[in-house]
């Protein structure tokens, strides 16, 4: 299946003193994203919080590599990076919609959480359909 990128127009409240998007935001666009790739892939993140698993961040990072300003509409990709029973790395592309310049650039890293049991699992074994599902997006 095709993933298309996540489109996401820049909104006003968005920017900081200087009219451009302030770095915070970024990570909000990723985690929509995110949810936006698992919708695609068949497996939204509300059926995935339904069979009682949840994603536990564990770590993020961001590279600006260029600024995006109020009005500008971004294509963000996403892919899966890294796969193991236990954890996910997820990869993020923020690329101007009309000219495709780089913006930014991330990563997030995500442990599978039971939700009941607040512990952390075996994706593997507790949601087979799901694992099989990430590890043939893997990039």
């Amino acid at each position: 299946m095709n993933i298309k990128p996540y489109v996401r127009k820049a909104q006003y409240y968005e920017t900081d003193q200087m009219g451009i998007i302030h770095h915070a935001n970024y990570i909000h666009w990723m985690e929509e994203a995110r949810v936006d790739f698992m919708e695609q892939v068949g497996f939204g993140y509300d059926r995935a919080i339904k069979e009682g698993i949840d994603f536990a961040l564990l770590g993020l990072s961001c590279e600006y590599k260029s600024m995006v300003s109020f009005g500008d509409t971004v294509n963000i990709e996403v892919s899966i990076s890294a796969l193991t029973v236990t954890k996910m790395t997820v990869h993020y592309q923020i690329t101007d919609a009309i000219t495709g310049k780089l913006r930014t650039t991330g990563e997030s890293i995500h442990c599978y959480f039971d939700s009941n049991r607040k512990r952390p699992v075996s994706l593997k074994k507790v949601l087979p359909e799901l694992y099989d599902l990430f590890a043939s997006y893997v990039a």
